[in-house]
């Protein structure tokens, strides 16, 4: 592994947290944690600390077109993202973690309805509540990346977890045995989540802690060149901005 410094990047109901692995012998044992209402001030919190190269985040950057030809009674999925139908292949038993990322006119709508009735217009299915439920955050971090000033990357932790493994993991994080699993191949790794992490513990779920570490075990990778995406070239829709899930 490169010793750049690099973020991975999750939310959270309060905000954000974001893990900085270790970039040296000098920089201490264990992972450095940040927490901030917002991701700009997130990524400006651990820039104060030395500035990240690499930054990773769980969230979907570069939000498909939809085809307008599509309708409720034709096959689904035909405005789906490539990075999201992969992924989902390669979970196999974990596919769920995954959910299809809505077109940019679904997540523009007002409400939720609305948003359902669009996407089936241009997908030829709906959206779960999950998806437009993170509809702000989503938008925030696509306002972020164009004015980032560096190397941004979208990851599925999941994925992140499963290449670390070998194999998609047989417990969800949601359970003591899916969390300890988790954190044990992230400490192998490098990666170490050690203490109470101070503001960004106590705002933060486990499995929100988690995550931002697979993600920063990824940024790592994708600053070491060992990354790839998913797919391979990314795909670009009409915001112009490279579609591709790193891992």
């Amino acid at each position: 592994m490169t010793h750049v410094r690099v973020l991975g990047v999750d939310a959270c109901r309060a905000g954000w947290i974001g893990v900085v692995p270790p970039a040296g012998p000098g920089d201490g044992g264990a992972a450095r944690a940040y927490f901030a209402p917002r991701v700009a001030d997130l990524v400006a919190l651990a820039d104060a600390d030395g500035e990240v190269a690499v930054v990773a985040v769980d969230m979907p950057i570069g939000l498909p077109d939809g085809l307008p030809d599509a309708h409720p009674g034709g096959p689904p999925g035909r405005g789906r993202r490539r990075a999201d139908v992969l992924a989902r292949a390669e979970l196999g038993p974990r596919w769920r973690s995954v959910f299809m990322t809505p077109a940019r006119a679904a997540l523009e709508a007002d409400d939720y309805a609305s948003a359902v009735a669009v996407n089936r217009r241009l997908t030829g299915e709906g959206v779960s509540r999950q998806a437009f439920g993170l509809k702000e955050k989503l938008l925030e971090v696509e306002r972020w990346v164009r004015e980032a000033g560096r190397r941004v990357v979208e990851i599925h932790p999941e994925l992140s977890f499963a290449r670390l493994a070998g194999a998609p993991l047989p417990h969800p994080k949601t359970t003591w045995a899916g969390a300890e699993r988790r954190r044990e191949l992230l400490a192998a790794a490098g990666v170490v989540l050690a203490g109470d992490l101070g503001r960004a513990g106590a705002a933060a779920g486990v499995d929100d802690v988690l995550d931002a570490g697979a993600a920063a075990w990824t940024a790592l990778r994708v600053a070491s060149g060992e990354a790839r995406p998913l797919p391979d070239p990314p795909e670009v829709f009409s915001d112009g901005i490279p579609c591709a899930i790193w891992a």
